[in-house]
């Protein structure tokens, strides 16, 4: 299966360009980088000023896709391990272009 928007949240994220949009955690929004490891709750972004460990619950980020568009999708819809993620069914659209 080809990453594509309304796919992304049963893909691999490791290796993807993401920002923190918004955040409940006013110090988490506009952390930007590389998605280095992810956990069923956080994500590890590599930014400019080293290894930001991001929870998912909470947040709105902008995902950046292997042909460079953008994808917004809310951190809540990618709780879980990511292995079991690609198997999970999601309901309704939980992510904007």
């Amino acid at each position: 299966m080809i990453p594509r928007p309304e796919n992304i949240a049963r893909h691999e994220l490791i290796g993807l360009l993401v920002e923190v949009d918004s955040s409940s955690n006013s110090g988490l929004a506009g952390i930007s980088g590389r998605i280095v490891d992810e956990t069923r709750n956080t994500f590890l972004i590599e930014t400019q000023r080293g290894i930001k460990r991001v929870p998912k619950a909470g947040r709105s980020l902008n995902i950046a896709m292997p042909d460079g568009q953008k994808v917004r999708v809310l951190g809540n819809v990618l709780i879980s391990s990511p292995e079991n993620r690609i198997n999970k069914k999601i309901k309704g659209s939980r992510w904007k272009l």
